[in-house]
């Protein structure tokens, strides 16, 4: 580790502080983490977290959802500014108004969505339970599922419920294209293709197998191929390379090259990081009520995940 990383180790041990990080964080971060995981191990582990502070290196509605499990534990964001196209492309006034005119639907919303989304949804889903989630909404109900178009439409696949789709999308997940992994396909060939559901369904056709993030450390581990093509946010292979070292991962290439980083994602910095555990700022403020509010989707997810 180089001193930076060091010197956050100590302090946040100093300020009794616990670091969580996304799978889609830089190597130098996860390696400074308390727990490296997807959006749903990472609800879990902020919902347990005992310390007084919990310092969140994703993306802006990760830390919400931290605050919203966790209310009496002060949570930070390295930078506020990092956020989601795929949350923004759900604004909660559209969905209310959705709701109203059509008073059987069931709102099924990822996680990837505002407080303000996740409070007027009936259920919470990652892409890690999103199936085992849909298959526990009563018959008689009219799925909506928000935001993501991709990952609902992988999900009405694998289950067979129809769903109607909100027009959202990841811009990072549909960069990767169907000749973009035809090409890497045919330079290794034996490497098993593993794909985030949020890709078009013309990358997920092509691929070995359809996951989380999570599931891709279970997926490349059980299988003996040597080599796997991962096609997700660039993150992943720290991860992937970190626990499974004596395996081969080469990133899913997008049109234009074979960085899929994420913009938001890679506003944390180590520097940040460490700033943010010496002064507890920038920190994630929410009306109580919003967090009210939000909490019974995420509990009815968190619920229904383990049963």
């Amino acid at each position: 580790m180089n001193p930076l990383q060091e010197e956050i180790i100590a302090l946040k041990k100093a300020k009794n502080a616990v670091i969580l990080a996304h799978n889609y964080q830089s190597r130098e971060i996860q390696e400074v983490a308390d727990y490296v995981g997807d959006s749903l191990g990472l609800s879990y582990q902020a919902r347990d977290a005992r310390a007084d502070m919990i310092l969140f290196c994703g993306v802006h509605f990760m830390a919400e959802t931290a605050k919203i499990v966790n209310p009496n534990t002060k949570v930070v964001l390295p930078d506020l500014n990092a956020g989601c196209s795929l949350a923004d492309s759900c604004d909660a006034p559209s969905l209310a108004a959705m709701k109203a005119r059509n008073p059987n639907t069931y709102v099924v919303a990822y996680i990837n969505c505002t407080a303000e989304v996740k409070a007027i949804s009936d259920v919470i889903c990652t892409s890690g339970n999103a199936l085992k989630i849909v298959q526990r909404i009563p018959k008689e109900k009219d799925i909506l599922f928000v935001p993501d178009q991709n990952l609902g439409e992988w999900v009405q696949e694998q289950t067979g419920r129809p769903m109607k789709m909100w027009q959202g999308n990841c811009y990072v997940h549909i960069e990767f294209t169907h000749n973009s992994i035809t090409r890497i396909r045919r330079e290794y060939p034996d490497a098993p293709v593993v794909a985030h559901p949020e890709s078009s369904r013309a990358v997920r056709m092509l691929a070995d197998e359809v996951c989380s993030t999570e599931k891709m450390v279970h997926y490349c581990r059980d299988n003996p191929a040597e080599a796997f093509i991962i096609v997700t946010e660039s993150g992943m292979l720290h991860r992937l390379r970190r626990e499974l070292p004596h395996k081969t991962f080469i990133p899913g290439p997008t049109e234009r090259c074979a960085c899929a980083d994420c913009r938001y994602m890679k506003m944390n910095t180590l520097e940040k990081v460490l700033e943010a555990l010496e002064t507890g700022e920038p920190e994630l403020v929410m009306p109580q009520d919003l967090q009210q509010k939000a909490l019974a989707p995420i509990e009815r997810m968190l619920d229904w995940s383990r049963n």
